[in-house]
C-alpha cells in the first residue's frame, strides 16, 4: 500500500518553495548588481586618485586627501618621473627592487595576479609632464562590505521564509476547515442517513464537482439499499410460504404412505437444509457492523450461555456418542447481545460436533486473558490444511472431502457477530488433531 501524502503540507510546501525559489533568485540578482555597481565605483576612485596624483601639489592639502583615500579603501599608488619614483603609498605592494609591475598590463584598467590574489590595476601617463601613475586594489577589499551586504540580504530572507512558514500553517491550516468538516460528514454517513451532503459556508469551488458527485452516489446508494431491503421482505415471504407448505404435504404424504417414510425423510432433511440456508441468509443480510451503537446489549454470564447450547445440542451430540468436556472459568461476565452470541455459539459447537466424528471429543475452555474473555471449541476430528484455514469463515465455503451436511454460512455468520461485539475470531489447527476455533471479547471495565 503506498504512503498516503498529506495535500495540506504539500500546499505549504509548494507555496514555501516558490518564495525560496524567488528570493534565491533576487538574491542573486542583488549580487550581480551591487557587484557591478562597487566596481563601477571603486574603478572611478582609483581614476579620481590617479588625477589627483597627476595634477596635485602633493605637499599640500590635495596629498593628505590621497593618502586618507589610500588608506579607507586599501588603495596603493606610486606616482613615477620617467624611472624615478616620485611618491608611492606606505603600503605599496610592489615597492621593493625584487618585484616589478608586469610590462603586459595596458594603461587604463586589468587584473594581474601577484601574490596568490587578484589585483585591479589602473595606470595612466601624461605625455606634457611625462610622468605616469599606477594605482592598485585587491579585489577582496571590494568584495568585503558586499560579502556582509550579501549575508545581511540572506538572514533576512531566512527570516522571512520562517514567518512565511508560520502564516502559510496557520492559513492552510484554517482553509482546510472545510474540507475536514466535509471529511467529517462524509464519514458520518450511514445506510439511514443518505441525505445529501451541504458544504459549509463559504463554499469551495474546487469541491462543488465532488461533492456534486458523491450527492449522486449516495442517492443512488439509497435507491440500491431501498430495493435490497424491499427484496429480502419479498424473499422472506415468498420462499418461507412454500417451504412450509412443502413441510406440511411430506407430513401428510408420510401418514398417508409410511412404506415411503424412507424416501420422505431424505426430503425432509433437503426441506430443512433449505429452510435453515434461507434463514442464516437473512441473518446475514440483517446483521451490520456499523451499527454497533444500535445493537441491544445488557450483561450476561458466558458460562449461562455456553450450558444453553450445550443443552441444546445434547441430543445430537448423543447420536453420536460425543463426548463434550468443559473447562470453565467463573463469574465471566461480557456486555453482548445474548441471542446473538447463543446463536453464534450454537453454530461452532454444532459445527465441531459434525466433524468430530461418531465417538468424538469436543472440547470447551473459557478463561481470562488480561481484559479480554476467551472460549475456544475444539475437536478431535480430522487435520486441516493451511489453505481450508485461511478460506474458513467465507460465505458457503464448505471444505471439499467431507461428509458433513451444512450450508457454509455458520462461521460466516459467527464472524459477523463477532464483530458487532469488538471480538476476535481465530482459526488453527487443534492439539486434538481436528479445527480449534478461540472468540476474544473485550471485558466491561470494573469501577
Amino acid at each position: 500500500m503506498s504512503k498516503a501524502i498529506s495535500l495540506q503540507t504539500r500546499l505549504i510546501k509548494t507555496s514555501l518553495f516558490s518564495s525560496m525559489l524567488a528570493g534565491g533568485l533576487a538574491l542573486l540578482l542583488f549580487t550581480g548588481i551591487s557587484l557591478y555597481q562597487t566596481m563601477q565605483l571603486q574603478d572611478q576612485l582609483m581614476d579620481e586618485i590617479a588625477d589627483m596624483l597627476l595634477m596635485s601639489d602633493l605637499s599640500t592639502s590635495s596629498g593628505q586627501q590621497v593618502d586618507e583615500l589610500s588608506d579607507e579603501f586599501d588603495i596603493q599608488y606610486q606616482l613615477k618621473d620617467r624611472q624615478q619614483v616620485l611618491s608611492e603609498s606606505n603600503n605599496f605592494h610592489l615597492h621593493n627592487s625584487s618585484s616589478k609591475l608586469p610590462n603586459h598590463v595596458s594603461e587604463g584598467y586589468s587584473f594581474i595576479w601577484q601574490d596568490w590574489q587578484l589585483w585591479r590595476i589602473y595606470s595612466t601617463e601624461d605625455a606634457e609632464l611625462n610622468m605616469s601613475v599606477w594605482v592598485l586594489q585587491p579585489i577582496a577589499e571590494r568584495f568585503k562590505d558586499l560579502a556582509q551586504n550579501v549575508m545581511l540580504y540572506g538572514l533576512i530572507l531566512i527570516v522571512l521564509w520562517f514567518i512565511q512558514w508560520l502564516i502559510l500553517h496557520f492559513a492552510v491550516k484554517r482553509q482546510f476547515k472545510v474540507i475536514h468538516q466535509l471529511s467529517r460528514e462524509i464519514s458520518a454517513k450511514s445506510a439511514d442517513d443518505l441525505a445529501p451532503i451541504h458544504q459549509q459556508v463559504p463554499e469551495l469551488k474546487e469541491l462543488q464537482p465532488m461533492v456534486w458527485q458523491l450527492n449522486q452516489l449516495l442517492q443512488r446508494l439509497e435507491y440500491s439499499l431501498v430495493a435490497e431491503q424491499r427484496f429480502t421482505a419479498d424473499a422472506s415471504h415468498e420462499l418461507r410460504s412454500p417451504l412450509s407448505a412443502i413441510q406440511m404435504r411430506l407430513q401428510v404424504l408420510k401418514r398417508k404412505y409410511p412404506e415411503l417414510d424412507q424416501d420422505l425423510v431424505s426430503i425432509q432433511n433437503d426441506v430443512n437444509r433449505g429452510t435453515q440456508v434461507l434463514e442464516n441468509l437473512l441473518l446475514l443480510a440483517r446483521l451490520d457492523p456499523a451499527h454497533t451503537a444500535q445493537l441491544p446489549k445488557s450483561e450476561m454470564d458466558v458460562s449461562r450461555v455456553i450450558n444453553e447450547v450445550m443443552q441444546a445440542l445434547q441430543p445430537f451430540a448423543a447420536e453420536k456418542n460425543i463426548q463434550i468436556e468443559t473447562q470453565f472459568a467463573e463469574h465471566l461476565v461480557i456486555t453482548g447481545n445474548d441471542k446473538l452470541i447463543f446463536s453464534c455459539l450454537r453454530n461452532l459447537l454444532d459445527n465441531a460436533i459434525r466433524y468430530a466424528g461418531q465417538n468424538g471429543h469436543v472440547f470447551i475452555k473459557m478463561q481470562q486473558k488480561q481484559q479480554r474473555l476467551s472460549i475456544s471449541i475444539e475437536d478431535n476430528g480430522q487435520g486441516v490444511t493451511e489453505e481450508v484455514l485461511q478460506r474458513l469463515g467465507e460465505r458457503f465455503y464448505r471444505a471439499l472431502g467431507t461428509k458433513t451436511q451444512g450450508s457454509g454460512l455458520g462461521l460466516s455468520i459467527c464472524k459477523k457477530i463477532i464483530e458487532l461485539h469488538a471480538g476476535e475470531i481465530q482459526f488453527s489447527r487443534s492439539a486434538h488433531g481436528g479445527l480449534k476455533v478461540e472468540l476474544q471479547f473485550p471485558l466491561p471495565i470494573q469501577h
